[in-house]
């Protein structure tokens, strides 16, 4: 096997399943937090907006991991950049468990957030490199760990936060952390060659040359959509287990719904890498953004139990393929040697939105007494994120030579 030949290998597939795994674990600490705030809230005595202060932390850490971490991918790799982050999330989350206010719990969810990363922006990047034919399907298998994690970790923690507490729940993850995703990180040791980066960047040559902006306007341009489509995606995702405590329901019932949108999320992004293999990941993004907004109107009249599973269910399947598609526009228009960074930068604003419309959403829920008016803002700034898509997807359509060419 040629260097160039490790491109799509069984190799690579191997990978890909490691990295999904990796994925599932690593992303738990950006879940656990939307489990557990009904309960800091009581706790603390606290109001909504500030019992979301954590998770907007949380996002913020998140955000700003995944454009540093991208950066030490590139120059040492993934399995460095996944051991030290998860030493730094095991010692965070022990830490977390201790914390005598929602302001030291704030503060150690920024350092949470920012190791979980790790788990997501680099881990993508990473597994892009090892894809030319099938990079679509590739970066949303491994972008679908997170929303596997936000299915399978919130029922899994939802027994343990009943019988001891949210504090035991961050113990447990503490342990999980280190003892699971360390071993694994070893096995991703090895480095695409640089032969391989080489022919995918000269492959994807003429989609950059029918490019209608500059690399870095066109990140910049992703960087706002990313912010839009992402205030909008948080209102269900951060708000849906308060939501359901509010109407009655629990937050038993809140986590199930979670999971079941997240398990929506993971067949959506799958279908989205499929799709996006065949129409690029312009207008598969697109596509994602504007059924996700259809999602949004269908939650102002659900109220119900069976209506909001329904709701949760369907805004799963509409939004699950977004974000892994700002990743494959990143690779498609943009050499792989700054596919770290790049993507970094892209996926933190997207990240970035998520903790803008987390706290937003409380907010608005403070000062009106329900989140009505909360999915009207989500619906807004996702016709913002539909409108930057529209321009970008005419300004970068390639001219019919070109496109023959390719």
């Amino acid at each position: 096997m040629t260097d160039v030949d490790i491109l799509d290998s069984r190799a690579a597939w191997m990978r890909l399943a490691i990295s999904l795994t990796i994925a599932t674990i690593g992303n738990v600490g950006m879940w656990a937090i939307v489990v557990i705030m009904p309960a800091v809230q009581a706790e603390f005595g606290i109001a909504r907006a500030d019992a979301a202060l954590p998770y907007t932390m949380t996002m913020i850490g998140f955000a700003v991991g995944n454009l540093l971490i991208g950066r030490i991918v590139d120059r040492f790799g993934i399995t460095f950049a996944l051991i030290s982050a998860a030493l730094l999330i095991a010692a965070s989350t022990g830490l977390a468990a201790l914390s005598p206010s929602v302001l030291v719990l704030s503060l150690l969810q920024l350092v949470i957030g920012f190791g979980t990363s790790a788990s997501f922006g680099p881990l993508i990047a990473d597994i892009s490199l090892w894809f030319l034919k099938r990079r679509g399907i590739a970066v949303a298998i491994t972008a679908s760990g997170n929303y596997l994690s936000g299915a399978i970790w919130p029922v899994i923690l939802a027994g343990v936060l009943a019988e001891q507490g949210w504090r035991a729940v961050y113990l447990v993850l503490a342990i999980v952390t280190v003892a699971m995703m360390i071993p694994l990180a070893l096995l991703l040791r090895r480095r695409v060659p640089l032969a391989a980066r080489t022919h995918a960047d000269q492959v994807s040559g003429l989609r950059a040359q029918a490019a209608g902006f500059s690399p870095r306007s066109l990140m910049l341009m992703l960087g706002v959509a990313g912010i839009g489509c992402c205030v909008a995606m948080s209102m269900p995702q951060v708000h849906i287990v308060s939501l359901c405590v509010d109407l009655g329901y629990g937050p038993a019932v809140g986590g199930q719904m979670l999971s079941l949108m997240l398990l929506g999320g993971v067949a959506s992004r799958l279908v989205s890498g499929l799709i996006a293999d065949r129409l690029g990941g312009v207008m598969t993004l697109l596509i994602g953004s504007g059924l996700q907004c259809l999602a949004l109107f269908l939650y102002l009249p659900a109220g119900g139990l069976v209506s909001l599973y329904v709701v949760s269910m369907i805004f799963g399947l509409a939004q699950g393929g977004i974000v892994p598609s700002y990743a494959l526009v990143v690779r498609e228009y943009m050499p792989s040697h700054e596919a770290g960074r790049r993507v970094g930068f892209v996926l933190m604003m997207t990240i970035l939105g998520m903790a803008l419309g987390g706290w937003m959403s409380g907010w608005i829920y403070d000062m009106t007494g329900s989140y009505q008016m909360a999915f009207i803002n989500g619906i807004v700034w996702n016709g913002v994120n539909i409108a930057i898509m529209v321009l970008i997807l005419m300004r970068t359509r390639p001219r019919r030579g070109m496109a023959a060419a390719a």
